[in-house]
């Protein structure tokens, strides 16, 4: 099931699915994740038919990552960086696009060193500087921790930002309902079906990023905020958890969750789970 699902993100990002395969170990390598010879296999595979990304279904280390692109001769992939692709793809508002950003960079800075694997090494010593690729990368880090503080400073000007609307809100003393859900379960469907918004509601994964509060007027006569974010997935990777805690604090703040179950789905009581943790992981 969680190969099918990847299967359907590779899409909605835009890859098409040439072919899939698993193998089944006691331990996983820690040099190439799959064992060696299964790696050379799947890799004539993908050279037959001119695949040109392997995705994997777990997240890498940054060494197996560069093990695997040696021995694929393509571009890899893992679960993580597939989901924050799509994120980018999707993000609409300054505070999403910022949010990405800060999640793909943390994700990058560790892996930074393949991109400078052409550039000349040399060996330390007395009276021997870094070659080319060591002060490129060192500048290229620096970089990137940089841009990662600046925008970790921008997105608490966001934060503060949004609990002045909060507090705004709270004047009028309506209770706040959130919906929250897995990705693609009919969310953002509801929101529009109950208040008239307008939301983009797509058979696809991941439709909406950005969280949209709507007032709705019950049978009772009161009002009530409501809220959609973003849905939740299956190995959710922390640090976008962590990149979005400006918009999932929406369902922190929130009087009452509403969560949203496509009963339907063959997989329905895992989905319950996954966005149970996710909701423990915000506390």
């Amino acid at each position: 099931e969680s190969l099918d699902e990847l299967g359907e993100l590779a899409e909605t990002a835009g890859g098409e699915v040439i072919g899939e395969g698993t193998q089944k170990v006691e331990t996983l390598n820690p040099a190439t994740y799959i064992g060696k010879g299964k790696a050379g296999e799947f890799a004539k595979f993908c050279s037959q038919q001119n695949v040109d990304t392997v995705i994997f279904d777990d997240e890498l280390s940054p060494a197996q990552a560069r093990n695997l692109e040696k021995i694929f001769e393509v571009k890899i992939l893992d679960r993580t960086a597939l989901i924050l692709d799509i994120f980018s793809q999707r993000a609409r508002t300054r505070e999403g696009k910022l949010q990405i950003e800060l999640a793909q960079l943390q994700h990058l800075l560790p892996r930074l060193t393949r991109f400078w694997g052409h550039l000349s090494r040399q060996s330390g010593g007395i009276g021997m500087r870094g070659g080319e690729g060591e002060s490129q990368l060192e500048a290229d880090r620096r970089k990137v921790g940089e841009r990662i503080d600046r925008i970790e400073r921008d997105l608490d000007a966001v934060r503060q930002q949004r609990e002045t609307q909060r507090a705004g809100r709270q004047r009028n003393q309506w209770p706040l309902a959130s919906i929250v859900g897995y990705t693609n379960a009919g969310n953002s469907t509801l929101l529009n079906k109950l208040t008239g918004a307008d939301v983009l509601a797509k058979d696809i994964l991941f439709a909406t990023l950005d969280p949209t509060t709507r007032r709705l007027r019950l049978p009772t006569n009161q009002n009530i905020l409501l809220t959609d974010t973003v849905g939740f997935i299956k190995k959710l990777p922390h640090g976008l958890v962590e990149s979005f805690k400006a918009t999932l604090e929406e369902v922190v703040q929130a009087d009452l969750l509403l969560h949203v179950v496509d009963v339907s789905h063959p997989q329905a009581d895992e989905q319950i789970a996954a966005v149970n943790s996710v909701l423990n992981e915000l506390g």
